[in-house]
């Protein structure tokens, strides 16, 4: 198929550029980020119908400020600039740019002054909106109106409609702001006069295309970690190519009950690719006794992995390209995007293992959330008791028990975590937590049990909501259902007299805990 009209993102190191994207596709509608330093001859390449300018860490003022060519502004398409994006936007049409007399940081009414028409058209006088800003923008640039305005900022949002160029101070990608969704679907409907024609039907067949364009006659071998992401890899890869896909399973002894069973299932019946199922729980546990630091933890898990593809890929013989399940957030918690910091490595994020030996990486999920992975995985025919099971990381329970790893340890946190799914699918809760599974903390207390003294471990429950995994609340399961829980834990995984609940929303915390 040809690629779907489409809206170019520059990104300007901004926390919540992918989110921009994500809006986007959410509104039916095609995105693809570049960086801000692309050149026009690269921007007119992707022959975008708009273009978005993502907000940033830095100051127009800055000596070293990113920037980008003032021509942008006279290719023919709307642009719409967000809080770094529209000071830079003034700046290089020679407004002035100060520090605000007051900072703004976080929800806040915004008057909007233009409602009638164009960006701001069909919302509310006065609406909630996430500003993030330490400076703004004085005055309009010569052609520009005022369009929002706040009690502290005189240029909340402008507009330069013969032009189509438009500047928000806030953020309408993010979920607080409340009517950000409709100020994104006016700028690319309206504005843009875009149409709906973006989904994962759409996705699935230009990314099947994207795999054979690359991959040509090659043959492709992937590392199934047993998680949704690869397994969704797989099923695309293997509507792209067929069997000219190898699928080499390493089962590094950190699965959750039952999921190693299904993961052979699914790709022997459902999806009959070559699959080379690979039992290396020897080898982790030895390489990871003693090991208690989680980032040293990760990359052994990584580093074993490497080592194990290294000697099945030479038993199989030449293999040409190398395939992983990578999607964006991996991407933005390694620290691989421009502003973004290293949160946790993941092991199947940094480029392709030189002493791999493949010709290329087939990363056909970099750019997808996870509920996304989700919805390809189902229009691919994938078992929905397969893409709609918990998020699992590569390292699996291994990152779930604090401290030494041990196969003890391990058999806990797997069956705890097999009574906790338990009870919260027989609650009907299982739809409405995004995330949940049990830890072993390092933590062990004194009980009481029939009678008698214990000093066993304490589990902790993890359960959160979130729309993109980049933030999480708090589930609020209900107390009894927390109860019998931990009754059940406690009374049936030996080990374990002490249930904790954590409720630490993401940030301050990450999801996992390691």
């Amino acid at each position: 198929m040809e690629k779907p009209q489409s809206v170019l993102i520059l990104d300007f190191g901004g926390q919540y550029t992918q989110l921009i994207a994500r809006r986007v596709r959410e509104s039916k509608v095609y995105s693809t980020v570049l960086p801000y330093s692309a050149t026009l001859d690269e921007i007119r390449q992707t022959k975008p119908m708009g273009i978005i300018l993502s907000g940033g860490p830095s100051s127009v003022l800055d000596e070293d400020a990113p920037m980008l060519d003032k021509e942008l502004f006279s290719l023919g398409v709307p642009v719409l600039g967000i809080c770094y994006g529209m000071q830079l936007m003034a700046h290089l049409f020679d407004t002035t740019i100060e520090k605000c007399a007051q900072r703004e940081y976080g929800r806040a009414p915004v008057h909007m002054d233009q409602r009638e028409t164009g960006l701001l058209e069909g919302m509310s006088e006065t609406s909630f909106c996430w500003m993030s800003h330490t400076y703004q923008v004085m005055q309009p640039p010569t052609g520009f109106q005022v369009i929002a305005h706040t009690d502290h900022c005189s240029v909340a949002a402008m507009a330069d409609e013969e032009h189509g160029l438009y500047g928000v101070q806030f953020h309408p990608e993010v979920t607080h702001t409340d009517e950000g969704t409709r100020m994104i679907e006016n700028f690319l409907h309206k504005i843009c006069g875009l149409g709906y024609d973006w989904t994962m039907e759409a996705y699935a067949e230009m990314a099947v295309q994207q795999i054979r364009d690359q991959v040509g006659e090659g043959t492709v071998l992937l590392g199934l970690s047993g998680g949704v992401d690869s397994a969704v890899t797989a099923a695309l890869i293997h509507r792209a190519i067929g069997d000219r896909l190898t699928c080499v399973y390493v089962d590094h002894g950190f699965m959750r009950a039952g999921e190693s069973d299904q993961v052979v299932e699914v790709f022997t019946n459902t999806f009959p690719v070559e699959l080379i199922h690979v039992d290396a729980s020897d080898r982790y546990f030895t390489e990871l006794e003693g090991v208690t630091d989680p980032e040293t933890k990760r990359k052994i898990i990584g580093h074993l992995f490497v080592k194990v593809f290294q000697e099945e890929s030479a038993k199989l013989g030449k293999r040409d390209h190398f395939a992983q399940g990578t999607i964006y957030p991996d991407v933005i918690e390694s620290g691989k995007v421009k502003g973004s910091a290293v949160i946790k490595s993941h092991h199947n994020v940094g480029g392709l293992p030189e002493e791999l030996g493949f010709d290329s990486l087939v990363e056909p999920l970099k750019m997808l959330f996870k509920d996304e992975v989700r919805v390809l995985g189902l229009t691919l025919g994938l078992p929905e008791a397969l893409i709609r099971r918990q998020p699992f990381p590569g390292p699996g329970l291994a990152i779930r028990v604090i401290g030494e790893l041990t196969r003890e340890k391990v058999r806990i946190v797997r069956e705890s975590d097999l009574v906790l799914r338990e009870e919260i699918a027989n609650a009907g809760l299982n739809k409405s937590i995004s995330q949940y599974f049990t830890v072993l903390t390092n933590a062990r207390s004194v009980g009481v049990m029939g009678d008698v003294r214990t000093y066993d471990y304490a589990v902790a429950l993890r359960a959160v909501t979130t729309d993109d995994f980049m933030t999480a609340d708090i589930a609020k399961v209900p107390y009894e259902i927390l109860g019998k829980i931990a009754t059940r834990i406690v009374g049936e995984v030996a080990g374990v007299n002490r249930i904790l609940y954590d409720i630490t929303t993401k940030p301050p915390a990450s999801i996992e805990w390691e």
